[in-house]
C-alpha cells in the first residue's frame, strides 16, 4: 500500500502540473550563470540524486545547464570495436525490449504502442516488422550526450513537437502511448556495415528544454508546433557524438529483422554509451 501511495504522489507531483510551462521555465532558469544560483541549484540537484562528476571533462560549470550537458574526459566511454555489434548510444537504464510484433512494441508490460504512431510513417514502421527494439531511459543525473551506435550515415531527422510527460516507470504504467505524445526526434541512419537501417528516437520529457543534434545547425524544440523533416547526409563514426538532451529522457532504438539484443542485455540493467547493445544478423553467435 505504501508503494502504491508513493507512486501516486510521484505521478501527481511530476505530471499533474503545467508540464510545458515548467519545462520552458527550467530551460531558462538552468542557463542562469549567477554563481550563487548555480551553486545552490547544483547542491540541491546533487542532494536529491546520485550525481557523479568524477568523469566530467570540466569540474566547474558556468550554470546548471552546463552541468546537465557536460562532456566526459577522453576515454571515459570505451567503444566496442567488434563490427558486428551495435553499441548503446547513451548511458541509460534498459527498459522494455524485445521483438516488434504486429507493428507494436511495449512501453512497459501491458502497455503496447504502435510504431507508426511513434514514427509518424507507416512505411517506415513496416521496415521494422519482426525487428527488435530497446528502450533506454536516462535519469536526471546521468551523462546526457548520445553517440552514433555504429559507423553510419544519417539520412534524415523528423522532429515532432509534443507534450512533456515524465518518462519514469510510474508514468509509463499510467499514460497510454506516452512516447508518442511527447516531443521527439526520429533519426534515420544507414549503417556502413551491411547497409542496415537503424533508427534512433530521442524522446524529450518534463524539464527537457530541447534536443540538440551536432550535425544540424538548429535546436529541436516544440516551436513551431508542427512536424518538420530535415534531409541529412551526415557521416558519423561509431561512438562519435550525435547530440544531447538538455536533461534526462529516453532513446528508443529500432533495428530490422535479424538483429537481436546482445547476451547480457536485460531489462533493468544499467548500460553505458559504447557498450554492446545489438548483434547484427549473420554475425558470430547467431
Amino acid at each position: 500500500m505504501k508503494i502504491v501511495q508513493q507512486d501516486a504522489l510521484n505521478f501527481l507531483l511530476t505530471n499533474r502540473i503545467p508540464r510545458r510551462t515548467l519545462t520552458r521555465f527550467m530551460g531558462w532558469f538552468s542557463r542562469i550563470e549567477q554563481p550563487l544560483i548555480r551553486d545552490v541549484s547544483l547542491a540541491v540537484w546533487g542532494f536529491f540524486s546520485d550525481l557523479d562528476l568524477s568523469e566530467a571533462k570540466l569540474r566547474r560549470f558556468r550554470s546548471m545547464h552546463a552541468c546537465f550537458t557536460r562532456e566526459l574526459k577522453d576515454g571515459a566511454r570505451p567503444v566496442e570495436t567488434d563490427p558486428s555489434i551495435v553499441v548503446s548510444p547513451c548511458d541509460a537504464i534498459v527498459g522494455a525490449m524485445g521483438v516488434v510484433r504486429d507493428g507494436q512494441v511495449l512501453q512497459v508490460k501491458g502497455f503496447p504502442y504502435g510504431l507508426d504512431d511513434l514514427l509518424g510513417d507507416a512505411v517506415h514502421a513496416e521496415s521494422f516488422r519482426n525487428g527488435c527494439y530497446v528502450t533506454l531511459r536516462l535519469t536526471s543525473s546521468m551523462y546526457h550526450r548520445f553517440h552514433a551506435p555504429h559507423d553510419c550515415r544519417v539520412e534524415s531527422v523528423s522532429h515532432f513537437p509534443g507534450d512533456a510527460w515524465n518518462v519514469n516507470p510510474v508514468a509509463l504504467k499510467r499514460v497510454d502511448r506516452l512516447f508518442c505524445k511527447n516531443e521527439r526526434a526520429v533519426i534515420r541512419t544507414r549503417l556502413s556495415e551491411g547497409g542496415h537501417a537503424v533508427t534512433l528516437v530521442p524522446v524529450a520529457a518534463i524539464l527537457v528544454a530541447g534536443i540538440r543534434l551536432g550535425f544540424l545547425d538548429i535546436g529541436l524544440r516544440s516551436s513551431p508546433p508542427a512536424r518538420r523533416t530535415f534531409p541529412c547526409d551526415a557521416s558519423l563514426r561509431k561512438g562519435e557524438e550525435m547530440g544531447w538532451f538538455e536533461h534526462g529522457s529516453t532513446i528508443v532504438v529500432l533495428a530490422p529483422e535479424g538483429f537481436r539484443c546482445c547476451d547480457g542485455v536485460t531489462e533493468g540493467m544499467t548500460i553505458r554509451a559504447g557498450q554492446g547493445l545489438l548483434q547484427m544478423p549473420g554475425s558470430r553467435g547467431d
